[in-house]
């Protein structure tokens, strides 16, 4: 059985479209097309029902799925044994990353692993808004923050120190707070996945709790630079992780303030689909990148 051909029907039926699988794969819809009425005519059954607006699976397409994703990691395993060494690992990745830890972390020491691993194509996508990793395609994601309930697989990493943040020029007009009370004279930035105000508030810890002083918010923003950015310019306070922060701190750019109501430590966490066979160089890559974040992040709280 032709194992290019899996590997596009696997994409279709994540993806629900031939046109979006195509496009990741980079091949014309009409080839995609054509492996997959290949694979039908070759198994004896319909895998896939095609309407004007959607492509579902059938109830043999969802069979056939499952102990095909099986098959092909167990193909990449196998051919993985008998490569050389010196040759590393071959094929694609499709990662997602957080655009600051792809800018400062990743990024610089991706030389590294593709040293080791010449035959390997990597595509990165450098964005603070959570994708779908099965359902947009990437191999694993990197996330910060508690993770919902997925049926993803999670090996957590770490987590990463926060700080409440203000700059000197809105200090000098607003006042620096010293206890929650004076937060009701000051303005948040709130940083969101979308752009509304659910769940904006001063988050801290008490104890073992964690809890919420409601503060005037007059901007949100759904992207990492664009908030510091609102911070710097002097829009209002923000709470972000501290090693994103540092360089800014020490260069006086900005000011810690109420380090005793801090957020909780955010965690970390590599995801990827589950499968019964990880393919090696998805295995690789990620503990690469643990090895690589590792230095950078505290014990899980």
């Amino acid at each position: 059985m032709d194992l290019h051909a899996l590997r596009i029907f696997c994409r279709v039926a994540a993806l629900g479209s031939f046109t979006q699988a195509a496009q990741q794969l980079g091949l014309t819809k009409s080839r995609v097309s054509a492996a997959v009425q290949r694979l039908e005519v070759q198994l004896g059954t319909r895998l896939l029902q095609r309407t004007t607006r959607q492509v579902r699976l059938t109830s043999d397409g969802q069979q056939f799925l499952a102990r095909c994703e099986a098959l092909l990691a167990d193909a990449e395993q196998l051919q993985a044994m008998f490569q050389p060494a010196a040759n590393g690992l071959r094929g694609r990745l499709r990662i997602d990353l957080p655009h600051a830890l792809a800018r400062d972390l990743i990024i610089p020491r991706l030389p590294e692993f593709l040293a080791a691993h010449p035959l390997l194509q990597i595509g990165i996508s450098t964005s603070d808004q959570r994708v779908d990793p099965v359902q947009d395609g990437f191999d694993c994601v990197l996330r910060i923050g508690t993770l919902a309930s997925t049926e993803l697989i999670a090996r957590p990493l770490g987590a990463m120190a926060m700080c409440n943040l203000a700059s000197p020029a809105y200090l000098a007009a607003h006042g620096t707070p010293r206890c929650l009370a004076d937060l009701d004279r000051h303005s948040l930035v709130h940083y969101a996945g979308t752009l509304g105000l659910q769940g904006a508030g001063w988050e801290y810890r008490d104890g073992a709790q964690n809890r919420v002083h409601p503060m005037r918010c007059s901007l949100v923003v759904n992207g990492t630079d664009a908030y510091q950015a609102a911070c710097l310019a002097g829009l209002g306070l923000i709470q972000a992780p501290l090693r994103g922060a540092q360089h800014l701190l020490d260069q006086g750019r900005l000011v810690a303030v109420l380090p005793e109501f801090t957020p909780a430590p955010m965690p970390v966490a590599l995801l990827y689909p589950h499968r019964r066979q990880l393919a090696p160089r998805v295995a690789a890559c990620l503990n690469w990148m643990a090895g690589v974040l590792a230095p950078q992040l505290d014990a899980s709280p």
